[in-house]
């Protein structure tokens, strides 16, 4: 099965890993790209104490290139959205690792199960508000530190018609609500799917689901859990 990847570079190497492992033919398709503030990430480190919290392994890349500045503060509890980024905050060295298994909300009632409290979040942009408003709700004490930016990547209309000529993708996978919004932004990309309307779209989510034009509701497959691991048993 061809499937079309739609993650940034760097996440969607290791995506095609898997596709390939289970005998499908990965298409890479970045539509956005990291752009990191490392020096924010260093501040907000130095002017805190508490845990910290991840809800994407990007803020984890963000970390790695601190250097020696980092190694104080990996003694510091960290609580991740996904077992995928705890694992990477694990090798880069944190010692105290929590990882919830489904969304931001989630993610903040595992902090509140674990009392912890003046959290620091290592946040990107654009991003959702349901770890922040979970928090709020709980009321636990938190800052933000915004270390990483998602950039938006527009795709080569050659590219585009070269993923869709001959062998069109069987299906397409979609991680995150901003990625589907850009992927359906594209005028090119919109008119190959409508051609091909039983391309599958399968979401990370009910919440990325839904900027899917009613027109290809038909094809959409949510994942049970928000998770890779899911995501690709839809195949």
């Amino acid at each position: 099965m061809r499937v079309l990847v739609t993650r940034p570079a760097h996440s969607a190497t290791r995506t095609a890993q898997r596709l390939r492992d289970m005998g499908h033919e990965p298409l890479l398709l970045p539509l956005r790209r990291p752009q990191h503030d490392s020096a924010a990430a260093a501040d907000a480190l130095e002017t805190t104490s508490g845990a910290i919290a991840v809800t994407s392994a990007e803020a984890v890349r963000v970390m790695s290139a601190l250097g020696e500045k980092l190694r104080p503060h990996l003694v510091r509890p960290l609580f991740a959205v996904g077992e995928i980024t705890a694992e990477e905050a694990r090798r880069l060295g944190f010692r105290s690792v929590a990882a919830s298994s489904g969304n931001g909300r989630d993610l903040a009632d595992l902090a509140a199960a674990e009392a912890a409290d003046e959290l620091l979040y290592l946040a990107g942009m654009p991003r959702a508000e349901t770890f922040e408003g979970r928090l709020r709700q709980l009321g636990i004490r938190f800052s933000v530190a915004e270390c990483y930016r998602m950039q938006p990547v527009a795709p080569n209309p050659a590219e585009i018609e070269a993923l869709f000529s001959d062998h069109r993708p069987d299906a397409v996978l979609f991680y995150s609500r901003q990625t589907a919004e850009d992927f359906f932004h594209v005028a090119e990309l919109r008119s190959a799917l409508s051609e091909h309307s039983d391309t599958r779209l399968l979401c990370l989510s009910r919440a990325v689901a839904q900027v899917i034009p009613a027109s290809l509701k038909k094809t959409v497959a949510i994942s049970a859990m928000p998770d890779e691991q899911s995501l690709l048993s839809l195949l």
